[in-house]
């Protein structure tokens, strides 16, 4: 993930990629802070499914309140769940990293600025750039490369803070989910409170993993 991001101009700062160990507070207390965003993988399957639709439904109904600081952007490449995953990280702490001049990230930045999440999708699709960083981190990583269209069944979400509220930011969904109150101090914490939410609903599947983008300190990476 580290040298992906660096592969879209992701220059290196105070702040990197660690994994979070557990959702218990023992793994939470070795995430040094600040914690500027948590990033979540977890399968695909009918109780996440489930509550995806009754996450959209509730909002159609009932509406919700929106950051305008908030960057958000849909998924229509395949196989980039990961990449929007960490777009959403990045660029909505666009004001504590640095990008590399010409760069995919100070492109797709600057090119996606006014538009809409199904815009953004476009110019994301439309990106060849994308692609060649994409089979450059998978080649380079530690398992066998994936195509950009094959099948999986595994997805990535993120969550940042927001002018005092937690959002979930998954480009398969409609909009991003405020899920209420938070600081740039809780983050971490009520990002964890909404994952056991989603872990309770198939508490036998044991594929999750979790990444916060936070303190670089003592990195070895």
């Amino acid at each position: 993930m580290r040298k992906y991001v660096r592969s879209l101009g992701l220059l290196p700062t105070f702040y990197t990629f660690n994994d979070i160990l557990s959702t218990e507070d023992w793994a939470l207390d070795m995430v040094l802070p600040p914690v500027l965003a948590v990033i979540f993988l977890y399968p695909i399957k009918a109780p996440a499914e489930t509550l995806r639709r009754e996450e959209d439904a509730r909002i159609k109904e009932e509406g919700q309140v929106l950051s305008s600081q908030l960057f958000f952007t849909k998924q229509t490449v395949g196989n980039a769940c990961g990449t929007v995953g960490l777009i959403h990280a990045i660029l909505n702490n666009k004001d504590k990293l640095e990008f590399a001049s010409g760069s995919f990230l100070e492109n797709f930045e600057k090119n996606t600025q006014g538009k809409t999440p199904d815009e953004r999708a476009v110019i994301l699709e439309e990106d060849e750039g994308l692609d060649r960083a994409h089979e450059s981190a998978a080649a380079e990583g530690q398992s066998s490369q994936i195509s950009m269209e094959e099948v999986l069944n595994t997805h990535f979400i993120t969550f940042v803070e927001k002018e005092g509220c937690l959002y979930e930011l998954d480009g398969r969904k409609n909009f991003p989910i405020n899920h209420g109150p938070s600081s740039p101090d809780t983050l971490l914490r009520d990002a964890m409170a909404v994952v056991r939410q989603v872990i309770a609903r198939d508490p036998e599947e044991l594929r999750f993993t979790l990444v916060a983008l936070s303190s670089a300190a003592g990195d070895d990476g």
